[in-house]
């Protein structure tokens, strides 16, 4: 089908754009030039790359003829490459909303709360919900793995955007060396890295499928990028963490 295939080729331009760009920010002084110049590069692949998934998989469900009819095993076929990269393009889209949202609404995180936000976190549960029932009923693991993995991160943003007060503020000199005036970079940095794993996921389903079919449904192949992005997190993590508790040891009391 020549449509699919056309859509295939722009989904591996802007995927490579944004599999390139996504490790400049990553390598860069956070907060220079560099790091927002790769960082916008990242969004806008992977921003694309995620809108040319979901038009994948809804021609793999329901668009003419039968994509690789070589595959005998056409329910988890629909699940992998309908529903689950459908669900990844959506939650792609989501992360990259989330991860610059919080850096343009840094001042008021309540601006999260408007429906336009809301929205898009409500459709990356709801295609995640249906892709860990689809894969339940298939019996396939890894559906229900990257669905649970989804929603516990939408729920995890939606803990920032509600609670109700921002960290105490009182003491300014000791809130900036703690890190909890900045607590928004920490989601901005987790929303990112996500963006990476559900990008680098969906975007191997269309090279799997071509260079490797033989291991097309093997969950060993499919959970790398997770493996790889949810290490970056903890590593990333467990960083900042020692630096702040560095710093905040360091801190002098604020003069009364």
């Amino acid at each position: 089908m020549v449509l699919f295939e056309a859509l295939v080729a722009l989904h591996v331009a802007a995927g490579a754009v944004g599999l390139t760009a996504f490790w400049g920010p990553i390598v860069t002084r956070k907060g220079a030039a560099n790091h927002r110049k790769w960082g916008r590069a990242a969004c806008y692949g992977f921003l694309g790359a995620g809108v040319l998934a979901i038009a994948m998989a809804l021609l793999s469900l329901y668009g003419p003829g039968q994509r690789h009819p070589e595959i005998t095993n056409r329910a988890l076929f629909d699940g992998l490459f309908g529903w689950m990269m459908l669900y990844l393009g959506t939650l792609t889209i989501g992360f990259v909303d989330y991860g610059l949202a919080v850096i343009r609404h840094s001042r008021n995180r309540r601006m999260l709360r408007r429906l336009r936000y809301q929205s898009v976190i409500a459709a990356v549960v709801m295609s995640g919900a249906w892709c860990g029932f689809y894969g339940f009923r298939v019996e396939h693991p890894l559906m229900v793995l990257v669905a649970f993995i989804g929603i516990v991160a939408m729920a995890i943003q939606q803990v920032y955007i509600w609670r109700p007060n921002d960290p105490p503020r009182a003491i300014p000199a000791l809130t900036q060396r703690s890190g909890r005036a900045n607590e928004y970079v920490g989601e901005h940095f987790r929303a990112l890295i996500g963006m990476g794993i559900s990008a680098y996921t969906a975007f191997m389903s269309v090279g799997l499928i071509r260079m490797v079919p033989e291991h097309v449904f093997n969950p060993a192949v499919w959970a790398g990028p997770s493996v790889v992005g949810v290490s970056l997190i903890l590593f990333f993590t467990i960083k900042a963490k020692r630096t702040t508790a560095a710093k905040t040891s360091g801190a002098r009391p604020h003069p009364q």
